[in-house]
């Protein structure tokens, strides 16, 4: 007699199971789990107009149309990557500082990749770097109705494994993976708990002075002058000095003036 198993039904039946193992001691949070999405935020989006709960996570093994600032795609290769999205909602003061959230994933992995014995900085506004590379982006999203939040997603795609890289013709900025900078297979469930456990010690901070700190205390580029890639498509170099209590960029021109830069891109190596 012939048993035919269905290899990729395995491998979703091994995740639930490992996930579910590493995440049920998580009280405070429930989870969804997919082999293959189109967008892990469009999946939390949903849940949350449906009645998600605060700290409700959407994970994925792969993920076809994940996004990126700018509408950049950003694509999850199977067993390699982590895909995930949180539903978060806000109490009334953090509704004053919403642009607080992005950071607050980007040092939840800080702190999670801190226990594999690695130093990560946050590019503004929404990169993790090793060594210099890109390693994870963060994507908030928000669905207002009216002047009334209806749902607020973090969305975070973390390259685990060196397979998560892609081929350096489709990069614009260097990119590297946690398991090229440690050397070692990383486990990205294990990881990934770490990260939401981080980001859940680091919320009761969210709207105090303590956590713009925590953020310019791991600010990649601070002190150094980079081309700024500016609205409107202008560049221009500045010296970069910190984070503002209202999470925008402050810099100082060549002519010595200190400016806040809402909306920009930093400039890093292979971009066009």
């Amino acid at each position: 007699m012939s048993v035919t198993v269905d290899m990729e039904e395995n491998t979703y039946l091994d995740d639930e199971r490992i996930l579910k193992a590493l995440l049920e001691p998580l009280d405070w949070l429930e989870w969804q789990y997919y082999p293959v999405v189109g967008s892990t935020n469009d999946i939390a989006l949903e849940w949350a107009k449906t009645g998600a709960p605060d700290w409700g996570l959407v994970i994925a093994d792969q993920q076809s149309e994940g996004r990126g600032r700018g509408d950049r795609r950003w694509i999850t290769n199977p067993g390699s990557a982590l895909a995930i999205s949180i539903v978060i909602q806000p109490s009334p003061k953090e509704l004053q500082m919403l642009p607080r959230f992005t950071a607050l994933a980007a040092l939840g992995l800080v702190n999670a990749l801190e226990v594999l014995g690695l130093q990560a900085e946050i590019k503004w506004p929404n990169d993790v770097l090793l060594d210099g590379k890109k390693a994870a982006g963060v994507l908030v999203e928000t669905d207002w109705q009216k002047s009334d939040l209806a749902a607020l997603v973090i969305g975070l795609g973390v390259n685990v494994l060196p397979a998560s890289v892609p081929p350096e013709e489709m990069l614009r900025y260097p990119a590297t993976s946690v398991g090229e900078v440690t050397g070692k297979r990383v486990d990205r469930w294990t990881l990934m708990v770490e990260l939401v456990k981080g980001m859940k010690n680091l919320r009761p901070l969210l709207t105090s002075d303590d956590f713009i700190n925590t953020w310019n205390k791991h600010l990649a580029f601070r002190g150094e002058m980079k081309r700024i890639h500016l609205p409107g498509g202008t560049v221009e170099e500045f010296e970069i000095l910190g984070v503002t209590s209202e999470g925008a960029l402050e810099v100082r021109d060549r002519r010595g003036k200190r400016v806040e830069i809402v909306s920009g891109e930093i400039e890093m190596g292979l971009q066009m």
